[in-house]
């Protein structure tokens, strides 16, 4: 609250000089009270002050001081009153996040069962969905520090690669927290908006603490500790905030809460984006009082509530009245903001918005429709964006390589290219590992495809004709005979060898 009173400002401050008129109008055509200076006589007291007339002057509302109140809030709404930034539209509206998850021995530790890991891994996972449309990276560190996922809307790719975390996997033992600091600051470089930093860790070497004091990133720790206990060289940080483990979702809501703070407080420091104009908030009360000023009596007062109270409730025409102010775009709008993709996708009119709109609510093949009739690089890229979210991993390539086409050095175009090109060959990678059939209880009437014949190719599962459904993407990847924990193993292990090179 302090942070918003402290930006507050107008936009057009120059409108605050109607006041004046206002209230010079507001004094010369307001009735003054009639003056008593005759006193009457000859009558008794209580007959002359209900005889004369104007006494009751001094107690009443004149609609002229409705008419007044009504035209210094209009000012004040012409004025453009503002306490905060204007997100991006073309970006996600909450802050990235990345989350550096301490893989250690320690962690292994049973005081919270199963083992802080587990516990670790189940307030990563609540984070994640909490924070449902934001974009999230994840990061282990024990004596080195590396990348898991890069930023991710998608909480299906995080999941599989969070669950093969272990100590065994971490090419060296250690607690190299203030090097994970540093790799997610330039994770969170490549994000058009502001981002944190979120360590869970039991434990802190306190000779990585100066990393901390000098970081310009909102850096948050979760500690996963029983019974309340801290970590207690964190007490002494004061450029992070530390919330404690709890075993209810206390923690994740206070985390929610810290760090899209952070991310107003951030946006309120970007002059590269524009003030976001709150003026409007004072035009409804100003026509409400208007229409309560125009009939003497204020009669009309009764009118209205008996409107309201008397309408028809039918849902068909509940919504009905937005249509006389709001167009279907402004209407999608209004639910965007309100995070109801889906009902924002039926409203939008323009193709874009409503693609958008259903790549946020998760209808990716409805989303990736649209995009394709449309010939903007922002469309491709966001079909590339669809494609992958819905596995379809070749057509996104394609997308991403149109979008880049149509800009070319578009370094998001570029980063998401890599990105999808990298899961292709892990894919197929593990498809030519599995296809040997050896421990995958393949039959002798089965199917399998030559390695190196079947690489580049689309896979296609026969699936028996009779009483059979398709496998979903989640189901096929669920098949393939591959530890995630030998993938991250050798991945680190490369990572580490490249570093000491």
């Amino acid at each position: 609250m302090s942070g918003a009173l402290a930006d507050f400002h107008f936009l057009r401050a120059s409108w605050l000089l109607f006041l004046i008129p206002i209230a010079i109008l507001w004094w010369v055509k307001r009735p003054k009270p009639n003056s008593h200076s005759q006193s009457i006589t000859g009558i008794a007291p209580h007959l002359a002050a209900a005889l004369t007339l104007g006494a009751e002057n001094g107690k009443r509302v004149y609609p002229i001081d409705v008419a007044m109140i009504a035209a210094i809030l209009v000012t004040l709404a012409a004025a453009g009153p503002t306490w905060s930034r204007a997100p991006n539209p073309l970006v996600a509206d909450t802050a990235p996040l990345v989350i550096a998850l301490k893989v250690t021995d320690s962690m292994e530790e049973p005081d919270l069962p199963p083992s802080r890991l587990d516990r670790a891994k189940f307030k990563v996972t609540d984070l994640i969905n909490a924070r449902v449309g934001a974009q999230t990276a994840l990061i282990a560190y024990a004596g080195t520090p590396h990348r898991v996922a890069p930023l991710t809307e998608d909480a299906n790719i995080l999941r599989p690669l969070l669950e093969g975390l272990a100590p065994a996997v971490m090419p060296k033992q250690g607690d190299a927290a203030a090097d994970a600091l540093p790799l997610a600051e330039t994770i969170l470089n490549d994000s058009d908006t502001p981002g944190a930093v979120l360590f869970v860790l039991d434990d802190l070497d306190p000779s990585q603490l100066s990393a901390f004091e000098n970081t310009t990133v909102p850096v948050f720790f979760l500690t996963m500790l029983p019974n309340g206990q801290n970590i207690a060289q964190l007490n002494d940080l004061r450029t992070a905030t530390v919330v404690p483990f709890s075993n209810d979702e206390r923690d994740i809501n206070r985390l929610e809460r810290q760090i899209q703070s952070a991310y107003t407080a951030a946006l309120d420091d970007d002059d590269r984006l524009d003030w976001q104009d709150r003026g409007w908030m004072l035009a409804w009360p100003a026509a409400f009082l208007s229409l309560l000023w125009f009939r003497r009596g204020w009669v009309i007062r009764l009118l209205l509530l008996s409107v309201i109270f008397a309408a028809p409730s039918g849902s068909a025409k509940a919504d009905g009245w937005r249509d006389w102010f709001l167009t279907p775009d402004q209407q999608g709008q209004i639910a965007m903001n309100k995070k109801r993709y889906a009902q924002a996708a039926e409203l939008f009119g323009d193709p874009y918005h409503k693609g958008y709109a259903q790549l946020k609510a998760g209808q990716y093949p409805e989303a990736a429709a649209v995009f394709t009739e449309l010939d903007t690089p922002e469309a491709a890229f966001s079909e590339g964006m669809a494609r992958i979210r819905n596995r379809e991993y070749r057509p996104a390539i394609a997308a991403f390589e149109t979008a880049l086409e149509r800009r070319p050095n578009w370094l998001e175009a570029q980063h998401n290219l890599d990105v999808s090109k990298a899961i292709l060959d892990f894919v197929e990678t593990t498809r030519e590992q599995s296809d040997t059939g050896e421990e995958a209880g393949i039959g002798a009437d089965d199917t399998v495809f030559d390695n190196e014949a079947g690489r580049g190719e689309d896979t296609t599962i026969q699936a028996p004709t009779e009483g059979a459904q398709a496998m979903s993407a989640d189901q096929w990847i669920s098949t393939i005979d591959t530890d995630m924990q030998d993938f991250l193993r050798n991945r680190f292990l490369l990572e580490n060898q490249e570093q000491q090179q």
